[in-house]
């Protein structure tokens, strides 16, 4: 092709033939002839600069393919980490890891399998010995946990598995399991409330260090322990980029805390020395607190409930049940709605003088008159403080509260959760009056012996979780033994108070 181009491509190398006596004979060129031949070749053509250019193209490009490409940079690494991780946090990316032992995980499983599903929840129970348990799918699988007998422990009265226990942070991360994005603890008697957690850990990015929980309800235990821990019990969360680093710090530190009671606080004093505080979020619940939970469970905050503990230390959740029983009611409401789930919602009837207070899934109050907001907003004080020792009215807590009418007469018209059914484009519950006796009742509801409640399913987005509203309720005109209350969102301006 080049000498289609070109028919004399190489005009110094040029020849002159002459014929003679029928032969060819080459002649050598002149000086002349030479020095205008050698001039013309350094002329460049315009087909050869065309070949030239075509040279020099294919040998950049050559270059550009073949070369290595720079390291990326911390900005562009940043980037394609938030874009692989920018899809909504689910229950898959949750690790759970059980705190247990072989005397108490045979007792408290059914608490287990309330939430834990063997399709779609990842946990794993962490035993002391290893026990000839059954396989049980529809409980996490169990894991023994490693020999700690080489860290020392001088709490007095206290005990060793509390280093066991504090050790789970780092066994979990040594599972080495795929798409994690929040390592999550608790022990054998936490409830968990999963999509509620989920929904929580989503506010936060599992990329930075969080370590995420609750304290005590009890003023005492705080004093006791930390203001600033998250209480085991309740369970907390620590991100995934935060437990990889803790996991490899944490066994150097352990030998520091041997004079600590518990695991919590082993754990929380090693975040300390990494230099992270706790992120509060009040759905947590350790529920230091025994006996009758009716006043913490009826005023729940704004907040998603995330977890609950201590129920074989509380009375049932509802009346004339087990334990167990009440837990797995109360997951019947919460499994249809789980982000309403406790919700309190406060509406008022103008005609009847009446404030209602329903607590979604679990109970609603009738109280007679008109109550300020603010006081239906606090607990009632139904409980017992958890030092059994303790002075019942000198206790303190961690959350505003009032006193529980000792009389039942005084108290106001409680209905508990029947039943929560799919219905008429929305979700209906149902609660049935608890019978405490002959009282003398305002005539609107001295024959009142059930509520039904009609909402939509609540599901925020998480700009929503991030800045809670209270919704509001309106109550059906007339009623005789079955009320209807409507729970909806309020208007932009509209607030929720009573009518004089």
């Amino acid at each position: 092709m080049y000498q289609e181009r070109n028919s004399k491509p190489f005009p110094f190398l040029s020849t002159r033939f002459r014929k003679s006596s029928g032969s060819a004979t080459v002649m050598p060129p002149s000086s002349s002839t030479t020095t205008t031949s050698t001039n013309k070749a350094l002329i460049l053509r315009p087909s050869r600069l065309k070949d030239i250019l075509l040279v020099f193209s294919l040998l950049l490009i050559l270059h550009l393919l073949f070369r290595a490409p720079p390291p990326p940079s911390s900005v562009q690494r940043a980037a394609t980490i938030g874009a692989l991780t920018s899809s909504p946090t689910t229950r898959s990316h949750l690790l759970f890891s059980i705190a247990s032992s072989t005397s108490s995980f045979p007792r408290r499983a059914s608490y287990l399998r309330l939430w834990y599903n063997p399709n779609s929840t990842r946990a794993f129970t962490f035993l002391d010995v290893n026990a000839s348990l059954s396989v049980d799918p529809t409980l996490p699988p169990v894991i023994l946990s490693k020999d700690t007998s080489r860290f020392p422990y001088t709490f007095k009265g206290g005990l060793r598995s509390a280093i066991r226990l504090a050790r789970l942070v780092k066994e979990a991360v040594d599972l080495d399991q795929s798409n994690v994005r929040w390592f999550v603890f608790g022990d054998d008697d936490t409830v968990f409330f999963v999509e509620n957690l989920v929904k929580t850990l989503s506010k936060y990015d599992h990329n930075k260090w969080y370590y995420i929980g609750s304290n005590s309800e009890s003023y005492e235990q705080n004093l006791k322990y930390s203001f600033d821990m998250a209480f085991g019990g309740g369970g907390f969360a620590i991100s995934y980029s935060l437990g990889r680093v803790l996991a490899r710090v944490l066994d150097s530190c352990l030998v520091r805390y041997a004079h600590l009671y518990g695991s919590d606080a082993r754990v929380f004093s090693c975040l300390a020395e990494l230099g992270v505080g706790l992120t509060h979020e009040p759905g947590f619940h350790q529920v230091d607190l025994r006996g009758n939970l009716f006043g913490l469970l009826s005023a729940h905050p704004l907040s998603p409930l995330v977890s609950l503990h201590h129920l074989d230390a509380a009375d049932p959740l509802f009346p004339y049940t087990s334990k167990a029983q009440a837990a797995e009611h109360l997951f019947e409401a919460a499994n249809v709605d789980p982000v309403r789930i406790l919700q309190q919602t406060v509406c008022y009837d103008r005609t009847s003088s009446l404030t209602v207070s329903v607590a979604w899934g679990y109970s609603v109050q009738v109280f007679e008159g008109n109550e300020l907001l603010p006081d239906i907003l606090s607990l009632q004080r139904t409980f017992r403080p958890w030092r059994r020792s303790a002075n019942i009215e000198s206790s303190h807590y961690m959350f505003n509260m009032r006193e529980y009418p000792r009389h039942p007469c005084k108290r106001p018209l409680v209905f508990f959760m029947e039943n929560v059914t799919f219905g008429d484009g929305g979700i209906w519950s149902t609660y049935t009056k608890d019978d405490i006796g002959s009282c003398s009742r305002a005539k609107a509801i001295k024959n009142l012996e059930h509520v039904r409640v009609f909402s939509q399913k609540l599901e925020p987005d998480i700009g929503q979780i991030k800045a809670l509203r209270r919704q509001c309720c309106d109550i059906s005109p007339s009623f005789n033994e079955s009320m209807v209350i409507s729970i909806r969102q309020c208007g932009t301006d509209e607030l929720i108070s009573m009518h004089f």
